[in-house]
């Protein structure tokens, strides 16, 4: 492992270098700080969007009008290869991509080296191995810039080579330094390959999707904690159980609360359902209960509420979830014992729901 750290900077190291040379012939090239700038907001927009998957037509416009504020006020065949293959980028988000490739040619003949119509020849080719192989030979031609390594670190997460990802992404972020929207955007995708660096052979695709999710149900944190942990066998015994059958089961014994409001006090006549979101006063309660009864310690469910209860005045050491709720000691224990954190140092935002990034390390902390 200390041989890979090792290897890996020297690499990056070598690669800074290349990087730092191309931003200088841009700055060479394009002399007036305002030009370069507005350049630079543009790069940032695109990236956004392509990052995000989607873009609105408005959106689009917003950058087709300053890619064309730009045109023209600079001489540069350089500069405006740039633009071409931006203008190109755009294009491929609007599923135009007889444009795309127009534009693609334009901008290659303008000049061969702009790494902007490099990406936007990634974008065009559909096949993912065919777009890796592509990638891996312009890394080889133009050396390890960081552009070419985000899109590496994008493609590998979508081959499900997790650890590859990760690392392709680390290095990216430390050569566009100066570029920090570069890591703002692609540190949760990052992050997601470091948590699934360990089921490349194992329902990858299942797993991968979930953990992807903004939002997760019941159902996709049943899938996760049967797949990645053995914290269910005392539920399951082995048996391939669908994950609603397991569901099922642990609301009947209160291994998922029957709501996930802190402020009630007494439970509803309701029954959840598999399909609902998992909250973060939810997911307390579910780990909670799986580490007690992994640690076969049904005292854990009470503890800190029977400390409080022995105080003359109690006050909960957290001021979204009070004493009298009864995922105080859920709360209390997952905080306590590191599973789940305050996201703002003070506060649990027990309402908030929880992502598959999120809930994948929070099950992994959970001693086996």
């Amino acid at each position: 492992m200390k041989r890979y750290i090792i290897c890996l900077f020297a690499v990056m190291c070598i690669a800074f270098t290349g990087c730092q040379s191309l931003q200088r012939d841009l700055m060479l090239s394009v002399a007036d700080e305002r030009v370069f700038r507005e350049l630079a907001e543009i790069e940032e927009n695109i990236v956004r969007l392509e990052a995000a998957g989607q873009a609105s037509q408005a959106e689009l416009a917003n950058v087709r009008r300053l890619i064309a504020a730009l045109e023209g006020t600079v001489a540069d065949t350089h500069f405006q290869a740039i633009l071409t293959a931006y203008s190109g980028r755009l294009f491929v988000m609007e599923g135009r991509n007889s444009n795309a490739q127009r534009e693609l040619r334009r901008s290659q003949n303008l000049s061969t080296r702009n790494v902007p119509s490099v990406i936007l020849s990634f974008r065009l080719e559909r096949n993912i191995a065919r777009r890796l192989s592509l990638i891996e030979e312009s890394l080889q031609t133009h050396g390890s810039l960081g552009e070419l390594l985000i899109e590496r670190g994008r493609v590998l997460f979508d081959l499900s080579r997790f650890a590859e990802s990760v690392a392709a992404f680390d290095a990216a972020f430390v050569l566009l330094h100066e570029r920090p929207f570069y890591e703002e955007i692609f540190t949760p995708l990052r992050n997601s390959a470091w948590q699934l660096r360990g089921v490349e052979d194992r329902t990858a695709d299942r797993i991968v999707d979930i953990v992807r999710r903004s939002e997760i149900t019941w159902r996709d944190a049943i899938e996760l904690t049967r797949h990645e942990t053995q914290l269910l066998r005392f539920i399951t015994a082995g048996r391939d159980w669908s994950a609603e059958t397991i569901f099922s089961h642990l609301v009947d014994r209160a291994f998922i609360p029957l709501t996930q409001d802190t402020e009630l006090t007494e439970w509803p006549p309701v029954r959840p359902s598999p399909n609902d979101l998992v909250l973060r006063s939810g997911a307390a309660w579910f780990l909670w209960h799986l580490h007690a009864e992994n640690r076969a310690n049904r005292n854990l469910l009470t503890r800190y509420s029977l400390r409080f209860a022995a105080m003359p005045d109690p006050r909960s050491p957290i001021p979204d979830i009070s004493i009298s709720s009864p995922f105080l000691d859920s709360v209390l224990g997952c905080v306590g014992a590191r599973f789940m954190s305050l996201p703002d140092g003070r506060h649990f935002m027990p309402s908030e729901p929880v992502r598959g990034s999120e809930f994948l390390p929070m099950l992994r902390r959970l001693p086996p």
